[in-house]
């Protein structure tokens, strides 16, 4: 059972802005690449296929509070949990921190939902091979 996911990540050139600092979108690119990286240590993806279907994450929210800059060449530590397993929905939670330092806080609100081609998007109760493996914190 995973109750949360560490990662790491150096910031790039790219990550940043004029002031030299991470653009603040940025933060979205990183928490969704934690959690890419979340469910592939699962046994999974993002977009997989279950039951003779495309299953895949669409988010319902998604929100980051800035609280100090990173720039260019500091590595960032990226701490994933899970706050809430709905039936259909996970909460997922993310801290972003830099020598100690408390950097942002973000969250994501993602619906499992089938998503086949030519087809409308539908949200699924999550299947039992993900949530046996979530713990809630």
């Amino acid at each position: 059972m995973h109750t949360e996911y560490r990662t790491k990540r150096k910031i790039e050139f790219a990550d940043t802005d004029m002031a030299g600092i991470v653009h603040f979108s940025r933060f979205f690119v990183f928490m969704e690449a934690a959690e890419h990286e979340f469910l592939r240590s699962l046994g999974t993806s993002v977009a997989t296929e279950w039951d003779g279907n495309k299953i895949g994450w669409p988010r319902l929210t998604a929100s980051c509070e800035y609280l100090s800059p990173l720039r260019f060449e500091d590595e960032v530590d990226i701490r994933l949990w899970i706050s809430k397993k709905g039936t259909k929905s996970l909460t997922y939670q993310f801290h972003f921190t830099h020598e100690g330092k408390d950097i942002a806080r973000g969250q994501l609100i993602t619906v499992c939902c089938i998503i086949n081609p030519g087809k409308k998007m539908r949200a699924i109760p999550i299947p039992e091979f993900i949530t046996s493996q979530i713990v809630t914190q």
